[in-house]
């Protein structure tokens, strides 16, 4: 296949709105390949491995861990910046992390980052959710005995996803521990636990997973590092009350995860002028992504609420906001990598149970689920031709399902209270 075929990095706003980007057509195995390869790097001489959602609260839990272990510092130069964010051109490389199924390699535009090029005593392992397991047996296989693992901002729908790897990992680790703000199931929590990890969960209502790393490590951080959890937390948590926040959860979502730690921990959340004019010029696209995608929308009454649905390559938050102003209490925005993001409000918080049945998992108010739907390369070309039309059906029919064994246990509990 001929790259320019598979490359969206030149692609035209109503182009690239409908279709993956260039890690969507890249086989498992050559991606498998290079992880290997680019995790062997990152660890060697490495004490210290944190597996981390590479959107801005996994990345601040690193920047929090390196500054606790005293990590050199490696910031980058404003033009050496500017050359690798543009050979690093992942405009939809990270989805916000308020849910649980994004970072999914078929919406990167380049997904093959080169490890960074200053060794680290604090590594960083990118991951998502739906590969938190291959993460921590790259580091079970590939770290020093007696290494700390820290894995942030990711949670396993079951344990049984991770048992054997999070084995392997504590065979080789003189300790793991798992920082985490997401839903977490019972089971789920009590097998890491019992496996021998340290597993502190917050409040997803209250805090990022940048918070509980913040109060968890045995470490006096000072007031930049306390300002940079509370603001990533305005955004994780959708409060959107400091406008700095926009700008962390942009800059981390379009450059290179390792260049945004080292911003983080030179500037803080005051970021630097040339990172400033790079974040203005990205937002063009993203606004023109986002009006498709808005201008793509429609309302379904469900159950008794009203469900905006949508489909697009852009940000999800932005476009669930638009939705819930025409009156939607719940928004989907359906990917073309086959995933889908699910936004909620004060008026529908199931959004998690919803994305449950539908391989998925999240938060109450925000969560993100990948269907499993698709057996061949037919059933994505229908996908972006009919603009998701089957993977909304099936999600519409999840809420559907949702609702009504919400009114069932609302009948239930009537009938127990009469």
């Amino acid at each position: 296949m001929y790259n320019e075929l598979i490359d969206s990095g030149d692609l035209s706003i109503s182009r690239k709105s409908i279709l993956p980007g260039t890690g969507f057509f890249l086989p498992d195995d050559l991606e498998d390949d290079l992880e290997d390869e680019q995790t062997a790097a990152a660890l060697e001489g490495a004490e210290v491995a944190v597996i981390a959602d590479p959107d801005a609260d996994g990345l601040a839990c690193v920047a929090l861990i390196r500054e606790a272990y005293d990590d050199v510092q490696n910031v980058p130069e404003p033009d050496a910046a500017d050359e690798q964010t543009d050979a690093s051109d992942a405009a939809d490389a990270v989805d916000d992390a308020d849910e649980e199924s994004t970072v999914l390699a078929g919406d990167v535009d380049s997904p093959l980052e080169e490890p960074e090029p200053t060794p680290h005593n604090v590594a960083l392992i990118p991951a998502s959710p739906h590969d938190v397991e291959d993460a921590l047996a790259r580091v079970a296989e590939y770290g020093d005995a007696g290494i700390d693992i820290f894995v942030c901002d990711l949670a396993p729908d079951r344990f049984e996803y991770v048992e054997d790897e999070l084995e392997a990992a504590l065979e080789t680790a003189a300790s793991v521990s798992w920082y985490d703000h997401h839903q977490w199931g019972d089971e789920v929590a009590t097998g890491v636990r019992d496996a021998g990890a340290e597993l502190v969960v917050g409040d997803s209502d209250e805090e990022c997973s940048a918070d509980v790393v913040y109060r968890s490590l045995e470490y006096e951080f000072g007031p930049m590092y306390e300002e940079l959890a509370t603001v990533t937390r305005d955004h994780d948590l959708w409060l959107r009350e400091d406008p700095r926040s926009d700008d962390l959860a942009d800059y981390a979502y379009w450059t290179d995860p390792a260049e945004y730690v080292e911003v983080v921990r030179e500037y803080g959340v005051d970021l630097p002028e040339w990172v400033q004019e790079y974040i203005a010029e990205r937002r063009k696209e993203k606004n023109a992504l986002i009006d498709r995608a808005v201008g793509r929308s429609e309302l379904r009454e469900i159950g008794g609420y009203t469900v905006g649905i949508t489909y697009g390559r852009c940000s999800q938050n932005e476009v669930a906001e638009a939705m819930r102003e025409q009156g939607a209490d719940a928004s989907v925005i359906v990917k073309p990598a086959g995933s889908a993001s699910i936004r909620g409000t004060d008026e529908f918080q199931l959004c998690h149970e919803v994305a449950g049945k539908v391989n998925g998992g999240g938060h109450p108010k925000a969560a993100g689920c990948k269907p499993d739907i698709y057996d061949d390369m037919l059933d994505y070309a229908t996908h972006w031709t009919s603009r998701g039309a089957v993977t909304k059906q099936v999600i519409l029919g999840a809420f559907q399902e949702v609702l009504e064994e919400a009114d069932a246990e609302d009948a239930d509990a009537a009938a127990d209270d009469d």
